[in-house]
């Protein structure tokens, strides 16, 4: 069973429409790339009932999506840009709240993670940082026996070697395979060390969703001069950046001449070129 299935969701704002169609393996991380604006928040807010979709249909841990389901809540951990939390409650009076609203919460687990990522339990929640009040996030989410993660930009604000952490948090929570995590992040790097599927999100469409793996062997990085370009295959280019010192292409590996030098392409650059297309 998938953690996740996402089918003919479409969702229609004034100027904006999202369609998709996606799914998430248990025991899997996906990722989810986008510029601002590209519905990466839209699929998350369906995910959880917080908005009514158009049409389509979604479940999670194998229910249909509804906007009450208080059993389905239990099973998920959610970490959103903005939390919500009250303004005046510290970390430790959080953990008495969460204690009541969560049947498994688990105070050793919430306060283990407290010490781990240097939280501090006395102070209120408005006077921290936006990289603390991301990690106490994170930490409630990790507490209460969550099969599921949905994670949006949940290491945004954080330091590189808290941002390592986190991620290795999250790493450590699939290896249980009835887990999954949902993460959205502008963060690419953090995606490419994590995830086992990327998916890119551009304009409310889906580009596409792979492996991992499977797109970095498929693709990569050529840089050529204006006139080797043009001679390529045009179905083997992704996309493509000129400038005046030539043309940085994603390719398709199998659709280029073996001679051809080939580097390995970046989640990142992949996705950039891809939607730029061919770039001045």
């Amino acid at each position: 069973m998938n953690a996740i299935e996402i089918r003919g969701l479409e969702k229609h704002y004034p100027g904006f429409d999202l369609q998709l169609d996606l799914s998430l393996p248990r025991g899997c991380i996906l990722g989810l790339v986008g510029e601002n604006g590209a519905g990466k928040t839209t699929t998350i807010k369906a995910l959880l009932g917080a908005i009514r979709p158009d049409a389509g249909s979604l479940s999670v841990l194998g229910q249909p999506v509804k906007e009450e389901n208080a059993a389905l809540r239990e099973r998920l951990g959610v970490v959103l840009d903005d939390p919500g939390y009250p303004e005046c409650v510290t970390a430790r009076q959080l953990g008495g709240i969460m204690a009541g609203v969560f049947r498994n919460w688990d105070k050793a687990s919430f306060a283990a993670l407290l010490k781990q990522l240097a939280i501090p339990e006395g102070k209120a929640f408005k006077d921290l940082s936006r990289g603390m009040k991301m990690k106490l996030s994170i930490a409630v989410a990790l507490s209460h026996g969550a099969e599921l993660l949905i994670l949006d930009e949940p290491t945004s604000g954080l330091d590189p070697v808290v941002r390592d952490e986190v991620v290795e948090l999250f790493s450590e929570f699939t290896r249980d395979e009835q887990h999954a995590i949902l993460i959205s992040s502008h963060i690419v790097s953090d995606l490419e060390k994590l995830c086992d599927y990327i998916a890119f999100l551009h304009q409310g469409r889906l580009l596409l969703c792979e492996e991992k793996d499977r797109l970095l062997e498929e693709y990569g990085l050529v840089h050529l001069s204006r006139a080797d370009f043009a001679a390529l295959d045009s179905a083997a280019v992704i996309g493509s950046r000129r400038s005046p010192y030539g043309v940085s292409a994603v390719i398709r590996r199998d659709a280029v001449p073996a001679a051809l030098p080939v580097e390995p392409v970046s989640i990142e650059d992949l996705f950039v070129l891809m939607i730029k297309g061919d770039a001045e």
